[in-house]
């Protein structure tokens, strides 16, 4: 609270008191408190102060009504020529029965990310799954890190089909036409243990760990058009731009993640049957 609503407040309390005062206490009052001390009787200083001006505990606005203190607002909407103003505080809620062409359109942003912090690996061995879908549309990219044997491969995926999450959800963009337009790492907290060795001896091992970031865009126009031509020239060298925008078609499509624990699944069902 400023200073000078303070004593703003103190100002109209006191004037609220007097007022109170004027009108209840009287001087008999007076003289029946002040015979009650010198006789001798014990009366705190809280009762004298309630005989001579009780105080009622009001909030504020209840002081500025009963002083006559008024809004503009309330001003205005006496008036007949005037309307009441909105107060700036409120936010504007649009009414269901107002024009829908009125109001203004959502504009979509340009570029959506998704994040992922703490991931327990080194950065160099992310960098590199991360560095083989950039540039690929999104579609292309998750079927590349399907079938990829690294272990980071899951990871960008998730990463990846986390933002394709937020840019359809969240920012209404076309889920076909997406590009992953940047996938970079940056390197993490690198926790120092101790790692023990023989005859009694031991040394300091580093667990890494680093933060993924990508950033998707929808296709333009002329990329789509490139794509097309692309699509129609089969035996033209490509650069790898081109490579990354048309990559070749997987023969084997279905994911390599945990493909062990899936054939022990089902050599233990066969033995079972």
């Amino acid at each position: 609270m400023a200073g000078w609503q303070r004593h703003l407040q103190s100002f109209v309390r006191q004037v609220a008191k007097r007022s109170e005062c004027s009108g209840s206490a009287s001087f008999s009052t007076f003289n029946r408190t002040q015979a009650s001390l010198v006789s001798g009787e014990v009366s705190s200083l809280s009762t004298l102060r309630n005989s001579l001006c009780p105080t009622i505990s009001r909030p504020m606005y209840l002081y500025l009504q009963k002083m006559e203190f008024t809004n503009s607002r309330s001003l205005l909407a006496e008036s007949s020529e005037a309307t009441p103003i909105s107060s700036p505080l409120i936010p504007y809620i649009p009414s269901s029965t107002g024009n829908t062409e009125t109001q203004k359109a959502i504009t979509k942003p340009s570029t959506v990310q998704a994040i992922l912090k703490g991931i327990k690996q080194s950065p160099k061995k992310v960098n590199l799954v991360a560095a083989l879908v950039r540039g690929m549309r999104v579609e292309d990219a998750l079927l590349q890190l399907q079938v990829r044997v690294k272990r980071a491969a899951k990871t960008v995926y998730q990463v990846i089909h986390s933002a394709r999450a937020n840019a359809t959800h969240n920012h209404g963009l076309d889920p076909e036409r997406l590009l992953v337009a940047e996938a970079f790492v940056g390197k993490g907290l690198f926790k120092k243990r101790i790692s023990y060795h023989a005859k009694g001896k031991c040394g300091i091992k580093v667990r890494p760990e680093c933060r993924l970031t990508v950033v998707i865009r929808e296709i333009t126009a002329e990329e789509e058009a490139e794509i097309a031509r692309l699509k129609v020239h089969n035996f033209k060298k490509k650069t790898k731009r081109e490579i990354r925008l048309v990559p070749h078609k997987l023969i084997e499509t279905t994911p390599i993640w945990d493909r062990k624990s899936k054939r022990r699944n089902q050599d233990s069902n066969a033995v079972a049957a």
